[in-house]
């Protein structure tokens, strides 16, 4: 059973780290377009944490067998050798916590001289509930709490499965400061539930450089690339990550001390961001990370999103992800987490998903959250003469990024009011 090279995989993982080809970035921005694409028809504003989405996943996966797994390998973009993107996922986990202890280091730092600066605040949590006394596998279980660091709490579904909900629920507010409320809908658990796996994420970063409050003035901007309204916009010059397109101009802005970016995809054309998202691939999206420096005057719209929960089944099996949603009946194996019977097998009901994000002249606040619920069934820097000008003004694509090109948050925006 593969889980058994748990322990030889953790003694590599905190020496990895993120890049651009690493398997986990590559599965995380892939799966974050093409559920993005979904709702590309709507022309409404929408958010996603791929980072979030493929954490929760990943952790089914690695109980999934067969069929089904090789399925959900495909949809989800993994590599065949499990244990690399295990490393991948574990090294940017690890980078990311070393990015808020180094910026809480720096802020105090920064008091000692009288330079008042709030710290980035990141937290990443997992977790597994599942029904007690149910046959999980002892393997699964500690292979989870030492590769994706989801410790197991039991519950009893059976009887309290609302209760249960509730509590799931609370835990995710308090790993997201309460910015993620009710993630599990009513009707989401039921007395056949045995196991939700959930993950949890949350962002407070300043920017690099703040934009100036006196700057900040209401702008034109093209909600759904047609109908021009004012809108409160931020202006700053300084130095961005900016990169020119086939369609579109990216700009990154830097957020606390670099190691984080908000990217704007702006496409050329006002009503151009259906072609633009269709044509933008995950390796290009995670090269605008790295993109060039250069000194821009940058304006951009201040914006708040917090979409209801999403439930993604239905996007996972337009993508081809049918047989861990037992589609057709019968088909689901996740014999890794526990023994499949032929009466008695787990399979994914719903994968749920909430998000929030709040942009403004200080900095960024986003959190997001995604439950998978398992049921029992029963059957370089650019000099240039003046600064470049970039008008955030239309419809555009967003991402925060890690600098090694994994998207923690993506979406767009097509009406900031």
């Amino acid at each position: 059973m593969r889980l058994r090279f748990a322990s030889i995989l953790l003694s590599a993982l905190l020496a990895a780290s993120a890049r651009a080809e690493d398997p986990g970035v590559a599965a995380i921005n892939r799966l974050g377009l093409e559920l993005l694409a979904v709702s590309r028809g709507l022309n409404e504003t929408a958010l996603l944490s791929p980072f979030s989405i493929q954490s929760a996943l990943a952790m089914a996966y690695a109980g999934a067998s067969g069929a089904t797994r090789e399925e959900m390998r495909r949809v989800l973009h993994y590599p065949e050798d499990e244990s690399a993107l295990v490393r991948s996922l574990a090294g940017l986990r690890a980078e990311l916590d070393r990015i808020a202890r180094d910026s809480e280091r720096f802020s105090t730092e920064q008091a000692r001289y009288g330079g008042p600066r709030d710290p980035l605040a990141l937290s990443i949590a997992n977790r597994l509930f599942g029904q007690q006394g149910y046959p999980f596998r002892p393997e699964f279980l500690s292979y989870l709490a030492e590769a994706y660091q989801a410790p197991f709490e039991t519950c009893d579904f059976r009887e309290n499965h609302e209760a249960e909900r509730h509590r799931i629920n609370l835990w995710v507010e308090e790993q997201t400061r309460e910015r993620i409320r009710d993630l599990i809908p009513g009707g989401g658990l039921t007395e056949e539930t045995r196991l939700v796996l959930v993950n949890a994420i949350y962002l407070k970063t300043p920017w690099m450089e703040p934009f100036p409050e006196y700057a900040t003035q209401p702008r034109p901007f093209w909600v759904r690339g047609v109908e021009e309204r004012e809108t409160p916009t931020m202006s700053r010059t300084g130095d961005f990550r900016v990169k020119k397109g086939n369609g579109y101009t990216a700009v990154g802005v830097p957020m606390d001390r670099g190691d984080l970016l908000f990217i704007a995809v702006v496409p050329d054309e006002r009503t151009g961001l259906d072609a633009v998202e269709s044509a933008l691939s995950a390796d290009e999206l995670a090269a605008l990370a790295s993109a060039p420096m250069a000194e821009a005057i940058v304006y951009l719209p201040k914006f708040k999103i917090e979409p209801p929960v999403m439930a993604l089944g239905t996007a996972l099996k337009q993508l081809g992800m049918r047989m861990a949603f037992d589609v057709p009946p019968g088909s689901a194996d996740f014999d890794g987490i526990a023994p499949r019977r032929p009466n008695d097998y787990l399979y994914i009901d719903e994968v749920f998903h909430k998000t929030f994000l709040a942009l403004d002249e200080k900095g960024v606040e986003a959190a997001a959250a995604t439950a998978v619920v398992m049921m029992r069934a029963t059957a370089m820097p650019i000099e240039k003469p003046k600064p470049i000008e970039i008008r955030v003004d239309r419809p555009f694509l967003f991402a925060i990024q890690h600098r090694g090109g994994a998207c923690l948050f993506i979406g767009r925006v097509v009406d900031p009011r």
